[in-house]
């Protein structure tokens, strides 16, 4: 009997998707860069919004982790994103034990967060949640990766640690990605130095005036964004 309530479920949510579908679909697609030598080349697109996915994952928050197993492993990216937000939302009302569950999973099926969107949905609310008061070292690792995802999912990770006013692993995680060669993963550093600077203005004064330097000019437009005009030209100068 539970597959058959798992099996309906997933076809309830397969077949909502696919009603939902976009003409524009196409034009999604190559937004994302689904194109031959992308870098998502091959994912695929249906056309449903994001807000439109948040509303359905409130219907199906109940869908066990076999049925959000199927979904994740999905060639959809909206699939595959919509398991991630019931995930996140999950994660967050969760007891200890069921938390420890999700994280897991996560870690298992990090090979399917596989898109910016993907891992700017779920990297903060769910690895950098469960890490906020653990071992970190993980965080490490990834950021070594060779696989651009999961380098990507270790720096925006910290932004939950920045949310709890806890910025060295921001820092530390940007050092590391200093020299990566992605153009994503330098608007990921960017984007969090940002935000860590908006919480302690000073130490991403520091930052800068130590690592402006060596740092990719994308990277460091995201970074001083919120700085001064005088300050933003400054940096920009010293680049």
């Amino acid at each position: 009997m539970k597959n058959t309530i798992n099996n309906t479920s997933i076809h309830q949510i397969k077949t909502l998707l696919q009603s939902l579908a976009s003409a524009d679909k196409e034009k999604t697609a190559k937004f994302f860069k689904t194109g031959t030598g992308g870098y998502a080349e091959g994912d695929e697109f249906i056309g449903v919004p994001v807000p439109v996915l948040r509303k359905i994952a409130r219907e199906f928050m109940h869908v066990s982790l076999s049925e959000l197993q199927e979904l994740i492993q999905s060639k959809i990216n909206e699939e595959r994103l919509l398991a991630l937000i019931i995930l996140g939302s999950r994660y967050k009302k969760a007891s200890t034990a069921v938390k420890e569950e999700i994280y897991q999973f996560y870690l298992t099926h990090l090979q399917h967060v596989n898109n910016w969107n993907l891992v700017d949905s779920s990297a903060h609310l769910i690895m950098g949640a469960h890490l906020i008061n653990e071992d970190k070292g993980i965080l490490l690792r990834l950021a070594q990766s060779d696989t651009m995802w999961e380098r990507r999912i270790a720096m925006v990770a910290t932004w939950y640690f920045i949310r709890q006013y806890d910025l060295s692993w921001t820092f530390k995680i940007a050092e590391i990605l200093l020299n990566d060669k992605h153009d994503l993963i330098h608007k990921a550093v960017g984007w969090m130095l940002r935000e860590a600077g908006k919480r302690a203005p000073n130490q991403l004064i520091l930052f800068l005036d130590q690592h402006t330097a060596f740092m990719p000019r994308t990277m460091l437009r995201y970074a001083i964004e919120k700085l001064s005009v005088e300050q933003r030209q400054y940096y920009l100068m010293r680049k």
